[in-house]
């Protein structure tokens, strides 16, 4: 039995709550449980140097944990002078999952940033983070196309992401705490509404898995990002 009594295939209750900041062209609260992260996209005229002249947009992504949003204080990163690597890699990780899916071309010359707060955590934050800054996404798109930025919709389809490991010897999604702190395997997937696979991340953090067990694991991580994106489906309608 999980320590949430849920079944090894049954996700976390997830929500999006859309327009949560007044002034970013998209914000969005999302949460996975206990893990509540906020997204926000901001649209700007232009792109960066190294992507000027070649008529396309740019989705870059910034993320972060606010001092309280673990059990213990975590210092403001700003304030020790650098990121962490974490930080640097789980930002990466979010810009490249949704310019996978956007037409950067008929992005134009413009430039989204995708800051993720997170306000309180229990697992999964990288994973929310970019279930929830693909909505935060779509209101910026819409904004664009209203404010005649864009002439049609850059969207290709609709990404979510999930956490699935092994703990206790069993396939499990959507880790929270205390089963991703002593998870067998850890992985987090990210995938697209067609079921294509935009990145893998995977770590036997004890004993090696097998090729079956990867398999559990992705079959279980393509039916819990379905049901992701049917939630923000049903929210941006």
């Amino acid at each position: 039995m999980r320590p949430s009594e849920r079944t090894l295939n049954q996700i976390r209750p997830v929500t999006f709550t859309r327009n949560y900041t007044l002034h970013a062209e998209g914000s969005v609260l999302v949460e996975f449980g206990n893990t509540k992260v906020l997204c926000t996209a901001t649209v700007e005229a232009g792109v960066p140097r190294f992507m000027k002249g070649q008529g396309k947009g740019w989705i870059t992504a910034e993320y972060g944990m606010l001092p309280r949003s673990t059990h213990t204080r975590c210092d403001r990163e700003a304030a020790r002078g650098k990121q962490s690597g974490r930080t640097m890699e789980i930002q990466r990780l979010i810009a490249r999952s949704l310019r996978a899916a956007v037409d950067l071309k008929a992005l134009g010359e413009n430039t989204i940033t995708i800051d993720c707060d997170v306000i309180q955590a229990d697992g999964g934050t990288r994973t929310a983070s970019i279930s929830g800054a693909c909505v935060a996404l779509v209101d910026a798109l819409t904004h664009m196309r209203a404010k005649g930025m864009i002439n049609t919709n850059p969207l290709k389809y609709m990404i979510a992401a999930i956490s699935v490991g092994i703990y206790k010897g069993e396939p499990i999604t959507d880790l929270e705490y205390v089963e991703d702190s002593a998870a067998e395997t850890d992985m987090n997937v990210i995938m697209t509404e067609t079921g294509k696979l935009i990145e893998v991340q995977g770590t036997a953090e004890a004993e090696p898995f097998s090729f079956e067990e990867l398999d559990q694991l992705l079959t279980l991580a393509k039916h819990s990002i379905r049901e992701i994106i049917d939630i923000q489906k049903q929210t941006l309608a």
